[in-house]
């Protein structure tokens, strides 16, 4: 049995895709996955399943649109991608750290380097972005609600699907898969 974290993007945000997480825990109880966890109303959702990690995310997707009738994506990430959030950010290294800033997309498929380059990020500037594999690190110089550096930008851009999580989110998703 695996643990599989699966981040759903676009629930409960501004009165659109609710679903309560009782509601959702036993939905997901009743496909088969067991030891459910989730943390906060946003969708982060702890599960334990033999199934792969892409199977997960089918199972979870297919069975929301069918139980609550919401077009949900899915992205399904491990204990590794999160520590690795940790060991590859540039941005946790400069001398006046404002995590408030800091966010993290998790985009669907492995990104290329080059990736970056069809951001356009200069457009953005002061805000900053960095690609690592299926992760971009974001640096908003103001904060997230006052950029259109945002999820929906990065999937037209790159033709990916994005859910976006702030520094405080991921230090706590990495603080749950470690109380295994």
């Amino acid at each position: 049995m695996k643990t599989h974290l699966a981040l759903l993007r676009g629930i409960n945000v501004s009165g659109h895709n609710m679903m309560k997480m009782e509601a959702l825990k036993t939905m997901l109880e009743n496909i088969g996955f067991q030891n459910i966890r989730t943390y906060l109303q946003s969708g982060n959702v702890f599960v334990d399943s033999e199934e792969d990690a892409s199977k997960v995310g089918f199972m979870i997707k297919q069975e929301i649109f069918k139980v609550f009738g919401h077009e949900v994506p899915v992205i399904v990430i491990t204990k590794e991608d999160l520590e690795l959030c940790f060991k590859n950010s540039p941005y946790l290294k400069g001398k006046d750290l404002d995590t408030k800033k800091l966010y993290v997309a998790f985009v669907s498929t492995v990104l290329k380097k080059e990736n970056i380059n069809d951001l356009k990020i200069s457009q953005f500037k002061p805000d900053e972005a960095s690609i690592d594999g299926n992760r971009i690190f974001i640096k908003y110089a103001i904060g997230a609600g006052k950029t259109r550096l945002e999820g929906k930008y990065i999937e037209k851009k790159l033709n990916v699907i994005v859910t976006i999580r702030n520094w405080n989110t991921v230090t706590n998703l990495l603080a749950m898969y470690s109380e295994e």
